[in-house]
């Protein structure tokens, strides 16, 4: 995933900061016919794709330019979602790296009679923020964390990041 925009290059010394709530991105969708499978639930493949685009939404904003999805981790499929049915997406900034940045997504399913939410599926992606050509550059602003469950999130992103970094040493 990614965009025409210019990146914006980082400033010298400390980075500024942005909350994760300043990008925070709400997705709502209608499941349609286009959007099921042959069990007439809603197809995995469009939920991955409405997360990808939330998550690119929730990165941009953060970054200020252009992203590329790196990595889908801990795709978690745990309701089924059916036609016409109301999905929404919350994307929401975790962890600030140098270039990358994580971004968790939750799905859910929304009962349009009294508005409750069940989760269907919750997902972290790491976003890559480029220039024109693609190159990684750095992200201009840090990660302002306001709350224990904010800063409870980017430790567990850490050690996600960290389990990426030695997955891919064992080629697992």
């Amino acid at each position: 995933m990614g965009s025409t925009e210019g990146a914006v290059p980082a400033p010298a010394g400390p980075r500024p900061t942005k909350t994760p709530g300043e990008s925070r991105t709400e997705v709502t969708r209608t499941v349609v016919f286009a959007d099921i499978n042959g069990e007439n639930r809603l197809f995995g493949g469009r939920l991955m794709e409405w997360i990808d685009d939330a998550a690119g939404i929730a990165a941009r904003r953060h970054c200020g330019g252009s992203i590329t999805t790196a990595c889908v981790d801990q795709l978690q499929f745990r309701h089924a979602a059916y036609l016409n049915d109301i999905v929404v997406i919350d994307a929401q900034v975790t962890y600030v790296g140098r270039t990358s940045l994580e971004v968790r997504v939750d799905s859910y399913v929304e009962n349009v009679r009294d508005g409750q939410r069940v989760k269907i599926n919750k997902a972290y992606l790491t976003e890559v923020h480029v220039d024109a050509a693609g190159n990684p550059v750095p992200i201009a602003y840090g990660l302002e964390l306001t709350s224990d469950a904010e800063r409870a999130e980017y430790a567990a992103a850490e050690k996600r990041k960290d389990l990426r970094k030695q997955r891919k040493v064992e080629h697992f």
